[in-house]
């Protein structure tokens, strides 16, 4: 098969640890990983240290994302009770408002319906909320939704309930869209004795086959792939107190190619979930003068070896996966090219709302 051009990829769901966890990634190193893979704009996670819940939290994850990231870049906002009344104010700054309701810590967890209703109501409603919810509370967060007139984002969904409660909403008509991992669909519950307890540790969990097999079934319900990307190092992974998360952002793109070679997917229904529809989803700009070339037939071995992230571990070390990002072009620039990066740390544009007037010169 002779190489592939192809838009720059998008992922609306990736954790790049700064401000605060530095040591495991950045706004360069993550942002360099994504080029890697083929992936020319990010949209960042707020689950940082300190949360990104206010304007001078956000501005420490918009001052470094302008002075490091080497691809375009939004910041999601974090939902707290703590910001009920000034999350609204902060939408033309940020790509969306995201919800933690299930297996998170700290202040962005969110455990009271009162509160989540008040998000609903109040942020704007031709702006993306997107919603970490798992199991029951997937229900819950659909009532909102319906309630408000509004439409809901579903991060990583896991399992058969929720891609089947996510699938009937959608034959309703509530607005509803979601996500699913690469991990999600290519890792289950048989794969924990191959990779460790500590290694397989991730929200939401690694789900029964019966579940992977239920989101390969349904996969014209799901409107996007995401990574997830959530870098830690392997000295964290393998410790007594593991915490969750997978790198993806290097690993992604070729995951779901070799779903296409397995006749999965099609080529067109893997550009729609990787590009356009997280473009209409979270209204995101347009990349002028920007693609990559991929080499479809290119067969290579993820390792710690070959790693951009910090990470420096995939878990799918030794997978033979067949099809590889050659050359990645942003704005009519060369920015990689088969493991060589030319761009400068700050090459990267903001691509929320605020922004946008200078974001296509």
């Amino acid at each position: 098969m002779p190489t592939l051009r192809l838009p720059g990829l998008i992922d609306p769901h990736v954790h790049l640890r700064e401000p605060g966890g530095e040591y495991k990634e950045d706004f360069e190193s993550g942002t360099k990983a994504a080029l890697a893979g083929g992936i020319t704009l990010v949209l960042v996670m707020p689950n940082t240290r300190p949360p990104l819940i206010d304007s001078d939290s956000l501005a420490l994850a918009e001052t470094a994302a302008a002075q490091r990231a080497v691809c375009d870049w939004g910041i999601h906002l974090g939902a707290s009770p703590e910001n009920t009344l000034t999350a609204a104010d902060l939408a033309p700054r940020v790509s969306g408002l995201k919800f933690y309701l299930d297996a998170t810590f700290g202040p962005l967890h969110l455990q009271d319906l009162r509160t989540l209703r008040e998000h609903f109501a109040r942020f704007p409603k031709d702006r993306p909320i997107l919603c970490h919810a798992e199991g029951r509370t997937v229900a819950a967060v659909l009532m909102c939704a319906h309630l408000e007139g509004r439409s809901v984002h579903i991060c990583h969904v896991s399992r058969q309930e929720e891609i089947e409660i996510i699938r009937d909403a959608k034959m309703r008509g509530i607005q509803v869209t979601c996500e699913v991992c690469a991990h999600h669909l290519y890792l289950s519950t048989d794969d924990i004795a191959h990779l460790g307890e500590g290694r397989s540790e991730v929200r939401p969990r690694l789900a029964s086959p019966a579940d992977q097999a239920a989101l390969w079934r349904n996969l014209e319900f799901v409107d996007c792939f995401a990574t997830d990307h959530a870098p830690h190092l392997l000295s964290e992974k393998d410790s007594s107190n593991p915490p969750p998360g997978f790198p993806g952002l290097e690993t992604s793109f070729a995951l779901m190619l070799r779903a296409v070679h397995e006749g999965r997917l099609t080529l067109e229904g893997l550009v729609e979930r990787m590009v356009h529809a997280p473009r209409r989803i979270f209204d995101l700009p347009e990349q002028p003068d920007t693609w990559i070339e991929v080499d479809p037939d290119l067969v290579w071995q993820p390792s710690a070896h070959n790693t951009v992230s910090r990470a420096r571990w995939t878990p799918f070390e030794g997978w033979k996966l067949r099809g590889r990002v050659i050359r990645t072009v942003l704005r009519g620039k060369e920015v990689y090219q088969q493991g060589m990066f030319q761009v400068q740390p700050g090459a990267g544009r903001n691509v929320a709302p605020i922004a946008r007037r200078d974001f296509a010169t």
